[in-house]
């Protein structure tokens, strides 16, 4: 909470916690100079009051009560005890200072401290460079009987007073001095880490440095906001390669319609062609758009769905149509032939169509892509999931790149004549996972090369 006016307040935190500092010292520093003054004060007039005692006493032994007869004994060289020394019989007056007049404020303090009777003490302030402070005390308790009455100047006590008040005055504002620039300089030291982290998010590009705020040599709140700022960018590169890797996915789906678009374009632009062909032309065109309108719903979706619940399962639909659909529309050579194997045509999976064909699909142009003659896809049952096997007698995959099949980007021949960015395999692992399945790759299966996906059961 900040105590200051707004516009009074610093508008860094070194100084708002300098500032702070220095009005608690204040403050502080208040209490302890008050207390220490006030002790003063009641020391020097104690001390005062044992000098008047004493005095007193001195002057006491001079004093003779007989019966009721009070006689003050004079003593040569008595000049000492009789100054400022009242004494008294009863309440008449029997011996007064040489230069106090009787109807003086000293003269007439003495008097009501001897009517009193008892030890008693009193000061008489004038004005503050002239206080007096006077002390009674009775030489006998019998009635009537003498009292002496000492006064002393507070002059000297109340000087040594006012050098203490100021001198401690003094030494406050060399402490306050003191703590505000220390403060600022600790501070300035303990934020050092602060402006360091600072100056490093701002200088590199934090979203794709490799390097971390960390949590070594740092205090342990220091070390809570770097662990706190690199889960943050953490989460922050987790987002831009999740985008990323959307768009390489949607870029490798869509292809394929669009090049079925581009070319029944071609084809169509390239002689006249009549009403029926036309017609067919467009309902490939049709076909092609409404596929990639399914490819970005679906794997918009997907990516909404896993952000939101990775766990969610979208739905069931039946396995088989959905695997003859697809070996129906793959744009195969005429020398390799697709078959579906299914013993169970009634089998469902956890999935919407448009998803198990998104799965699905990349591990079967890959198949016909390789294949020499032959693509089987066939279908099995286990409790709580599906199996779908998509086999090829192709060459298989190389036992070096086995390792690297569903790395994001990675081929393992470039040269090989075929098109491809290496996303496929990738795409059907990850919407799988999405969905609580797999899609795994069987090395010990040969010749060729064996895909299998696994799925939950509808």
């Amino acid at each position: 909470m900040n105590s200051f006016p707004g516009h009074l307040a610093p508008r860094t935190l070194r100084g708002r916690l300098s500032l702070v500092a220095l009005t608690t010292a204040a403050l502080l520093m208040t209490v302890l100079t008050v207390v220490f003054n006030t002790t003063v004060d009641r020391n020097l007039q104690r001390q005062a009051d044992d000098e008047l005692r004493t005095r007193a006493d001195a002057v006491a032994t001079t004093v003779e009560t007989n019966g009721s007869r009070v006689r003050v004994l004079e003593a040569a060289n008595d000049q000492l005890l009789d100054t400022n020394v009242w004494i008294y019989a009863g309440t008449h007056l029997l011996e007064q200072p040489t230069p106090a007049a009787a109807d003086s404020p000293l003269t007439r303090a003495a008097a009501r401290l001897a009517a009193q009777g008892g030890s008693a003490c009193a000061t008489v302030q004038a004005n503050r460079p002239r206080a007096v402070r006077l002390c009674s005390r009775p030489v006998s308790r019998r009635r009537n009987a003498a009292t002496v009455v000492t006064a002393l100047g507070l002059a000297p006590y109340r000087n040594s007073a006012d050098t203490l008040l100021l001198g401690s005055l003094v030494l406050d504002g060399v402490m306050l001095i003191c703590t505000y620039a220390l403060t600022r300089l600790s501070v300035g030291r303990a934020l050092r880490p602060v402006r360091a982290m600072t100056e490093q998010a701002t200088q590199r590009s934090a979203v794709a440095a490799v390097d971390r705020f960390g949590v070594e040599k740092h205090p342990a709140e220091l070390a809570a906001l770097g662990s706190s700022l690199d889960s943050l960018l953490d989460r922050i590169r987790a987002v831009l390669r999740h985008e990323q890797q959307l768009t390489g996915e949607l870029s490798h789906e869509l292809r394929t319609p669009l090049t079925r678009i581009i070319m029944e374009l071609d084809w169509w632009q390239g002689r006249p062609r009549s009403a029926e062909e036309t017609r067919a032309s467009h309902q490939v065109i049709a076909e092609a758009t409404q596929s990639m309108l399914t490819i970005c719903d679906t794997l918009l979706h997907d990516a909404r769905e896993n952000a939101r619940n990775p766990s969610t399962v979208p739905g069931t639909t039946g396995v088989v149509p959905v695997l003859r659909r697809l070996a129906q529309q793959l744009d195969a050579p005429h020398q390799v032939k697709a078959t579906v194997e299914a013993a169970c045509p009634q089998l469902e999976a956890g999935v919407t169509p448009a998803l198990l064909e998104r799965i699905i699909n990349p591990l079967l142009i890959n198949a016909v892509r390789y294949a020499h003659s032959r693509v089987t896809v066939s279908t099995h049952r286990r409790p709580g999931s599906v199996l779908i096997d998509v086999v090829d007698d192709g060459p298989g995959v190389p036992e070096a790149f086995a390792d690297e099949l569903f790395q994001p980007g990675r081929r393992a021949d470039t040269t090989d004549g075929h098109d491809g960015a290496g996303l496929g395999l990738p795409l059907a692992r990850r919407l799988a996972h999405a969905v609580g399945g797999e899609v795994s790759y069987d090395p010990g299966y040969t010749p060729g090369a064996r895909f299998t996906v696994t799925l939950p059961a509808g």
